[in-house]
């Protein structure tokens, strides 16, 4: 199974649109988003894929963003979501404290911790398991990224959007 990974969009639509299309192009199964959307009307720009999120510390109106998911049949997760896909154990969690955040991978119960917040893409063996940040897909003055994790071999590819 190969799952897009996205997070701290932050009101950018052209990076959005881009980021879907290259998801689209890399015939993912599923976008799990990891918060800061910000603004509610970016989610229409998710359609077409089967998105997953959680919200971050800049999403203010999250029943209107749990609304917007559910007009193209995402599914908001609230602030964590944990889940198994191929027998992978994978937690998404925006990020906002480092001590959970680092708590997440230390504890040994997932597969893959899935993060975001810092806006700066990552990824490392913490044990046995796997922390990926995919970066900001903003790119505020930096790079703009996504990123890929193939569930059957735990490969990670990292995309700046350009």
């Amino acid at each position: 199974m190969l799952i897009g990974l996205i997070s701290d969009t932050h009101d950018h639509v052209p990076n959005i649109k881009k980021a879907v299309n290259y998801f689209r192009n890399q015939n993912v199964d599923m976008v799990l988003h990891a918060g800061d959307y910000c603004s509610p009307f970016t989610i229409s720009h998710f359609e077409g894929v089967k998105l997953h999120g959680i919200f971050g510390n800049n999403d203010g109106d999250r029943y209107l963003l749990m609304k917007k998911f559910s007009q193209i049949e995402g599914t908001m997760h609230g602030d964590f979501f944990e889940a198994e896909f191929d027998k992978l154990k994978l937690a998404l969690y925006h990020g906002t404290y480092p001590a959970i955040t680092q708590s997440l991978a230390k504890a040994q119960i997932y597969d893959v911790v899935v993060t975001g917040h810092t806006h700066e893409h990552n990824m490392e063996n913490v044990g046995s398991t796997l922390a990926i940040n995919p970066g900001t897909a903003h790119g505020f003055e930096g790079e703009a990224m996504v990123a890929t994790l193939d569930t059957g071999s735990r490969q990670v590819h990292f995309k700046e959007l350009e």
